[in-house]
This record gives structure tokens, sequence and C-alpha cells, in this order.
């Protein structure tokens, strides 16, 4: 685990602190959740790390098109998502 994981993972858990409650379902933040602790505690990438994250996409998709989240915001989301796994962040 690097550090750069570690600052991610806390981007994420202040997300959810901020705008979890008001923006988000118990089930939502739940998913962001799992997808966070599974990436932050996976050595490598393999099934569990690449379901995780296709969730992910798929929920910050459904956020930004419902027009619950910003673009930007759900970006964000993905992109600290990524972060805390040992993929490396796709351009």
């Amino acid at each position: 685990m690097t550090s750069e994981r570690t600052r991610a993972y806390g981007r994420i858990m202040k997300t959810l602190e901020d705008l979890g409650p008001a923006k988000l379902l118990a089930a939502e933040q739940e998913r962001i959740r799992e997808a966070a602790d599974t990436l932050i505690f996976a050595a490598a990438a393999d099934d569990h790390v690449l379901a995780a994250l296709g969730d992910i996409r798929t929920l910050a998709a459904h956020l930004a098109e419902s027009g619950r989240w910003t673009d930007e915001r759900a970006t964000s989301l993905v992109d600290d998502i990524a972060a805390t796994g040992p993929l490396a962040p796709v351009a």
C-alpha cells in the first residue's frame, strides 16, 4: 500500500462524509465503501478489483446522468477509487 493509495482512500471517505447523506442513497454509499475497501486492500488487479471499479463507473455515470452529481464530481469519484487500487490510473 502506498501513501498515494491511502490519500485517495481518505478523499473517498471525506466525500462520503460530506455528500453521502444528502446526495447518495444508503446502498450507493455502501457500494462506494465496498469498492474502496476492495481496491485499497488488493495487492494485484484481479476479477474482484475490476468488478468493483466497473461498478463504481456505472454508479458514477448514473449519478451524473440523473443530475444528482456533476460530471466533474462523478469523474473525481472514479479517479479516486481507481487511485486506491493496484491499477495504473487510466488517462
